[in-house]
């Protein structure tokens, strides 16, 4: 009896910490990924202003994984049919399976974006776009943002406090073609998150679509707008080895019988009807309920699997709040509360850290907390 989970980002990661410890000893548990790390991706902003914040939040699977088998390798496509994943130098067969691979950017086709537009989803894409901020810093240039959702807006802010770090005189822009920035949340947070880029001083844009790009300014419906350094977080796709296709799970989290999708690689609906949010949060709670619904298959099929199949765990997913970075602010909404300033930093600082303890990095988690609040 093989399981397979491919990705380790935090639906992965944590699917596979719950298995090690629900599975039967008899179950064959592998983890494929094309790193050999966990990276705490909503931290990842920070890299930009902070690249000594890269070690606090990349955490080497070895040391977060005990019984499963780690397999370094970038998955090339998944037969459901045969039940078998394609990697680049294998094929591996599986009797369940879950696909963890998160989500890529999304450039929609749109001339000159994708060439030239800066996406944010690994490390050596954060270090790029510091290494471009900083020449527009040199030259006391502009900064565009395409896209205003939680990422986009966190990478302004990250920007803006860059430039006041290094004294430059620096215009951040942040577009956005929706009526609002924060589009997909409430409308307490998404107010709340716009006078926080404000008061950093970053120039906000709605109703502003994205038509292209050239090498040296941002194309909307009726204007150019030009710049230096240009980033683009304007929506994401499915992974390459699901055809950059997310498709619609339900609340069971199902594609097939046999295999899942869980986090951003999948447009989840759950057991209420309800759209679930591509974020952190929710990968790691579709998780939770994967790994309970796994470990009653196997333990159902390698019991001879006569009995009537076991329940389903339904997912439910419940908003806890939610929190966004602003530079040296931070934006956290509590049920209708919203809290800025010391009080939603330190709320920041402790998803970051409770998501590392939890997966068993204390000294990355204390570490990360003395980078936020420091």
């Amino acid at each position: 009896m093989r399981v397979v989970v491919l990705g380790a980002g935090y639906a992965g990661l944590t699917l596979a910490r719950r298995l090690e410890s629900k599975l039967p000893e008899t179950a064959d548990l592998v983890v494929v990924d094309e790193s050999d790390h966990h990276l705490v991706q909503h931290e990842l902003h920070r890299v930009i202003r902070r690249p000594a914040v890269a070690d606090a939040i990349t955490v080497p699977l070895e040391d977060v994984l005990d019984r499963a088998t780690i397999r370094t390798a970038r998955v090339e496509g998944l037969d459901r049919d045969a039940r078998r994943v394609h990697l680049e130098d294998a094929i591996l067969d599986y009797d369940y399976a879950a696909v963890c691979l998160g989500a890529e950017t999304a450039f929609y086709d749109l001339p000159g974006v994708h060439e030239h537009g800066l996406p944010l989803k690994r490390l050596d894409h954060a270090h790029r776009i510091r290494e471009v901020f900083l020449d527009a810093c040199d030259a006391d240039g502009r900064a565009v943002v395409g896209g205003a959702g939680l990422s986009g807006v966190q990478v302004a802010g990250e920007l803006a406090a860059l430039a006041a770090d290094r004294d430059a005189d620096v215009d951040v822009t942040v577009l956005e073609r929706m009526a609002s920035v924060a589009p997909a949340f409430p409308e307490s947070f998404q107010s709340a998150v716009r006078d926080a880029l404000e008061a950093a001083g970053v120039s906000v844009e709605t109703n502003a679509r994205v038509t292209g790009a050239t090498a040296d300014a941002v194309e909307l419906d009726d204007r150019t707008v030009p710049y230096d350094a240009f980033v683009w977080t304007g929506g994401i796709r499915g992974p390459d080895a699901m055809g950059g296709d997310r498709p619609v799970v339900r609340g069971d989290l199902r594609l097939d019988d046999r295999t899942f999708a869980v986090g951003d690689a999948a447009r989840v609906v759950d057991a209420d009807g309800e759209a679930v949010p591509a974020s952190a949060a929710a990968a790691i709670r579709e998780a939770r309920t994967v790994a309970t619904t796994v470990d009653r298959l196997v333990r159902w099929e390698l019991d001879g699997g006569d009995q009537f199949p076991p329940k389903l765990a339904p997912f439910r997913f419940d908003a806890p709040g939610w929190i966004a970075s602003v530079g040296d602010d931070a934006v956290a909404t509590v049920g209708p509360k919203v809290f800025t300033g010391g009080v939603a930093r330190a709320m920041k600082a402790t998803v970051g850290a409770g998501h590392l303890s939890s997966i068993g990095a204390i000294g990355r988690a204390a570490e990360l907390v003395g980078e936020e609040l420091g």
